[in-house]
């Protein structure tokens, strides 16, 4: 076996260096050669190739640079868009997962100095949300290609859509509430009319008597008057009932069609608030992802501090304080102790703060008292456990 012999000690060895990384200085980008000491990459530079390639550099040296550039940065976000496409990461992070293919673009053949200038500039473009922590730089992805923008474009739209017939629905409301005037009017006008001054028409002779326990009438008289005031009264008692039952009748046809437009109102409600997603700031969580289970994070409680395309949730646990990105479909409402004050998330009164008052477990469904807003004070007796969640 020679000296540069494949299988000799030293050539393995020379193999398993290659292998990993090597500090930085000694990489040559225009010969893309990896040296792995200071006199091997001394040596390298008097070499004859190295010389030529530096004539061709000297020749424009701001357009090769320029070149590293767009190459390094296209190749960095790349990265970011496959890994961390939707989540906060330190710069370090990606920047190590970034160098672990070898034969990368090296950061001094670019025009930043330094990953800080690097993110700075990142920041100024637009290109990611920068953020400058204690623990150091925080990088986010704004995604901006065609169809994250045509998805946001038709979101857009269906929020205008949604919108729009909120507006039709509140207009039709009102049409029917004044139709509901305008049906009462005629009522009252009917009840004025239906209220003539009677007058007594006696016959000529025919008196009336009061007998107030004393005095001495004639028992003709007595039986004339008696029977004329008895028809006068009963007239009058018969008059009033059937007044008093039309009164009864007209207040509860009023009642049944008032009761009728809370229903078509609370129906309408339903219907333009009932959405497909029930996410919002300031509610407390229970993650139900079993993915996160070696983590320790499963059937763990979390408060939302962020909500992320309608769908997603940055969710800072109650326990480590640690933040993480969950789709709702993971996550499950949390229902308080009796007493304890709930958000409405989904259904006709969504938004709406409660106080929850009672829990039917055979049928998954709470009793809540509204609190806040124009329905402060009202009372839903069955609403599901899904619509509801506890306040932070």
């Amino acid at each position: 076996m020679g000296k540069n012999d494949f299988l000799t000690p030293k050539a393995i060895a020379n193999r398993i260096k290659a292998k990993g990384l090597q500090k930085l200085r000694w990489y040559c980008q225009m010969c893309q050669k990896q040296c792995r000491d200071e006199n091997g990459f001394k040596c390298h530079c008097m070499s004859e190739s190295h010389q030529r390639q530096m004539q061709i550099f000297g020749q424009n040296p701001d357009r090769i640079v320029s070149g590293y550039s767009e190459e390094f940065e296209e190749n960095f976000l790349d990265l970011m868009k496959r890994s961390h496409r939707f989540s906060r990461v330190a710069a370090t992070v990606v920047y190590n997962e970034f160098i672990n293919d070898r034969h990368h673009v090296h950061m001094n053949s670019t025009e930043w100095a330094t990953l800080t200038d690097f993110v700075k500039y990142l920041g100024r473009t637009g290109k990611c949300k920068v953020e400058e922590t204690p623990k150091g730089w925080f990088i986010t992805y704004i995604d901006r290609d065609s169809e994250t923008l045509f998805k946001e474009k038709m979101k857009n739209k269906r929020i205008k859509l949604d919108m729009v017939e909120e507006e039709k629905q509140e207009k039709e409301i009102q049409k029917q509430i004044e139709k509901a005037e305008q049906l009462k009017t005629p009522l009252e006008s009917e009840e004025n009319e239906k209220k003539p001054v009677k007058e007594l028409n006696l016959e000529n002779g025919v008196k009336i008597g009061f007998s107030l326990g004393g005095g001495n009438v004639a028992k003709g008289e007595k039986g004339e008057s008696s029977n004329t005031t008895r028809l006068v009264f009963e007239e009058e008692e018969n008059d009033k009932k059937k007044k008093k039952k039309d009164e009864r009748k007209e207040n509860s046809g009023r009642k049944n069609a008032l009761e009728e437009l809370m229903r078509e109102e609370e129906k309408a409600k339903e219907r333009s608030n009932r959405k497909d997603y029930w996410l919002c700031e300031g509610i407390i969580v229970k993650v139900m992802s079993k993915a996160l289970a070696q983590k320790g994070y499963y059937k763990q409680k979390g408060v939302v501090r962020k909500v992320l395309d309608r769908y997603v949730g940055e969710i800072e646990m109650l326990e480590s304080k640690h933040v993480l990105r969950v789709d709702q479909e993971e996550l499950e409402t949390v229902i308080p102790q009796i007493g304890g004050v709930v958000k409405i998330v989904n259904g006709a009164y969504r938004g709406s703060d409660a106080r929850l008052l009672g829990v039917d477990t055979e049928k998954f469904c709470a009793k809540v008292q509204i609190e806040k807003g124009l329905y402060d004070g009202r009372v839903l007796k069955a609403i599901d456990y899904e619509d509801i969640c506890k306040v932070a």
